[in-house]
């Protein structure tokens, strides 16, 4: 899975849009949160489980590929390097599970309607 491909799959979720925050940096997101740092190419920040101990489990199954995300890896996020050891579906479910995981924290009211 491409930069192209992975940024046309996380913004086929519903109520999603891109969003340029710095300049540069791509993200996907819903309501006001980001589910989806496409930083400017070759990774993607994910939301990969509760804590870092959660999304530490990715890192020791792809060690060369996933690593935790600055500033907010210790909040469960990811960088996992696209064209590496993760599976093209494997990435997509943790596209869908970090979508998720911010839809599950938005108000009722910035929820959208699936």
């Amino acid at each position: 899975m491409d930069d192209a491909q992975l940024l046309e799959y996380c913004l086929a979720k519903p109520g999603a849009r891109q969003d340029e925050p710095w300049e540069g940096d791509i993200v996907a997101k819903v309501g006001d949160k980001v589910f989806a740092f496409l930083g400017n190419g070759g990774s993607v920040g994910l939301k990969c489980g509760r804590d870092r101990d959660e999304a530490d489990e990715l890192i020791r199954v792809y060690p060369d590929d996933v690593s935790a995300s600055p500033y907010i890896g210790r909040y469960g996020w990811n960088t996992i390097r696209l064209g590496g050891a993760v599976p093209a579906d494997e990435l997509r479910e943790l596209v869908d599970q970090s979508y998720a995981a911010v839809v599950a924290k938005l108000p009722r009211a910035k929820r959208p309607s699936s």
